[in-house]
C-alpha cells in the first residue's frame, strides 16, 4: 500500500479521491493552488447580494450513484433536498403551457406509456425510438446523426435535459455521452430521476464535509500550493516541485493529478486532453421564492433554462452559453429576470442580482473532444489522473467528477 498519496487539486474529483483513500487508511496530502477548495463547485459570500451563493447551480439526480455514495461517506446526504417522488416541472414561455414529468417508481420505466406522466404532445413510441437509435450509436457519432432533433419530445425534454448534462448543444454533441446519461437516469424508473438540490449551498454539502472527513482521517490540505513541475526518474515520479518548496516521493508514495486539462497537459508531456470548452452563465436574484414554487423548473423557449429556488433567492442556470459572454451584465440580468418573473408570477422590477459567467466551464461534449479524454494512467506508475474531463464515460458533471476521483483512488490503491 502506498505510504503517502499526494492529491493535486481540491475540486470534486480530487476530494472524492482523497475521501476514498483517507477512508481506506492511506496518508493523504491535498495540495490546492487556489485559496479555497471546490473548484467549479464552491460557495462564497457575495458582497453585492449580502448572502452566500454558489458559483454555479448544480442538479443531482437520484440515479447519480457515485454522488450519493460520496455525500453518504462524508455525512452530508441530508443536505440534498428534493421531492419525495420523481417529478420535474416545466413551462413553455412561448405558449405559457405548464406540465410535470412524472417517472414512475419501480424497476421498469412504464411511465412513458402514461399520457399523464410523459411530455404533452408525445406518444410512447417517441421514447422507444430514441432509446433504440441511441443504443446503436458509435463513439464517433453526433446526436443529430442518429436521431431527429425536432418535435415535442426533443423540444420539451431531450433538448433541455441533454443541454444541461452535456453543456453542449445536443445536435453537435456526442451520442454516446447522451446515451450514458439517459441510461442512468431517464432510462430507468423514477428511483433514478428524483431531482436533488444542495439547498444549503455546494460548499456545505460537498466541500466542507469532505475536507473535515479527510482531516478526521489523518489527512491534510494546503491552500495556495501550486504544482509547478514533476520530477521523474525512469518510470516513476520522484518529486513534486511547488516553486517555493519541493516534496520528494519515496519508494511507495504516489500522486493523483486532479487539475484542469490545460494544467495537466503543461505538466504531463504528450498528454491527450480536451481543448475546446463551453460556457455556463448563472444568475442569482435576492428575492424570496413565492410560496408553492417548485425547487426546480425547466424553462422552454426562454433565455433562462433552469430556475432553482433557494431560501431567500432565485437562481438561474444557462448552459451552452457562449453566445451570452459578451452581453453587458446589466442587460443580461434584465433579460433573465424577465423570464423568472413570468415563471414565478413576480413583478418586473429587478431585485438585487449577480451574474456569474464561467467561460470554460466544461469541455465541449462533442465526439471529437470525447475521443481526446485520457484514462487515469500516465507514463509514470505512481501518478494517475482525475477530473471530469478524463475518460469516465460521462460528460463533465458532478457525477463524472466524483466517479473520476474514485477511479483514480482505485487505480493508485491497486
Amino acid at each position: 500500500m502506498p505510504r503517502t498519496i499526494h492529491v493535486i487539486g481540491a475540486g470534486l474529483a480530487g476530494l472524492s479521491a482523497a475521501v476514498r483513500l483517507a477512508g481506506a487508511g492511506h496518508a493523504v496530502r491535498v495540495h490546492e493552488a487556489a485559496p479555497q477548495a471546490g473548484g467549479r463547485c464552491r460557495s462564497y459570500f457575495d458582497q453585492t447580494l449580502g448572502m452566500a451563493i454558489d458559483n454555479g447551480n448544480h442538479l443531482v439526480l437520484s440515479g447519480n450513484r457515485d454522488t450519493l455514495a460520496f455525500v453518504a461517506a462524508i455525512g452530508s446526504e441530508d443536505r440534498l433536498a428534493g421531492p419525495t417522488a420523481a417529478a420535474v416541472d416545466f413551462i413553455d414561455l412561448a405558449t405559457r403551457e405548464r406540465w410535470t414529468l412524472r417517472p414512475n417508481e419501480g424497476a421498469l420505466p412504464w411511465w412513458i406509456f402514461d399520457a399523464g406522466r410523459r411530455v404533452p404532445g408525445t406518444v410512447s413510441f417517441d421514447y422507444l425510438a430514441v432509446a433504440a437509435k441511441l443504443a446503436f450509436a458509435s463513439p464517433s457519432q453526433r446526436i443529430d446523426a442518429v436521431m431527429s432533433c425536432r418535435g415535442p419530445l426533443y423540444d420539451r425534454l431531450l433538448h433541455p435535459f441533454l443541454l444541461a448534462a452535456l453543456n453542449t448543444e445536443p445536435p453537435e454533441a456526442s451520442a454516446a455521452l447522451a446515451r450514458a446519461v439517459i441510461a442512468e437516469t431517464l432510462g430507468k424508473s423514477g428511483a433514478a430521476c428524483r431531482p436533488l438540490i444542495a439547498r444549503d449551498g455546494l460548499g456545505p454539502t460537498f466541500i466542507d464535509p469532505a475536507l473535515r472527513f479527510v482531516a478526521e482521517h489523518g489527512g491534510s490540505i494546503r491552500f495556495g500550493h501550486r504544482l509547478r513541475a514533476l520530477g521523474a526518474q525512469g518510470g516513476r515520479i520522484e518529486s513534486l516541485d511547488f516553486g517555493e518548496d519541493s516534496i520528494g516521493l519515496d519508494g511507495e508514495d504516489a500522486a493523483i493529478l486532479a487539475v484542469p486539462p490545460p494544467v495537466a497537459t503543461a505538466l504531463v508531456p504528450d498528454l491527450p486532453a480536451p481543448d475546446a470548452f463551453r460556457a455556463i452563465v448563472n444568475a442569482h436574484f435576492r428575492i424570496a421564492p413565492p410560496a408553492g414554487l417548485p425547487l426546480l423548473i425547466g424553462v422552454i423557449n426562454g433565455t433562462a433554462q433552469w430556475i432553482f429556488s433557494f431560501p431567500g433567492r432565485l437562481s438561474v442556470t444557462i448552459s451552452g452559453a457562449d453566445r451570452l459572454l459578451e452581453t453587458p451584465r446589466d442587460e443580461l440580468a434584465v433579460l433573465i429576470w424577465r423570464d423568472v418573473a413570468a415563471v414565478a408570477g413576480l413583478p418586473d422590477l429587478l431585485p438585487p442580482w449577480q451574474i456569474v459567467r464561467e467561460r470554460r466551464a466544461t469541455f465541449a461534449a462533442t465526439p471529437e473532444q470525447d475521443a481526446l479524454r485520457p484514462g487515469p494512467r500516465t507514463p509514470w506508475t505512481n501518478l494517475v489522473l482525475a477530473g471530469d474531463w478524463t475518460a469516465t464515460g460521462l460528460p463533465a458533471t458532478i457525477e463524472g467528477a466524483i466517479r473520476s476521483g474514485n477511479l483514480a483512488a482505485e487505480t493508485i490503491a491497486a
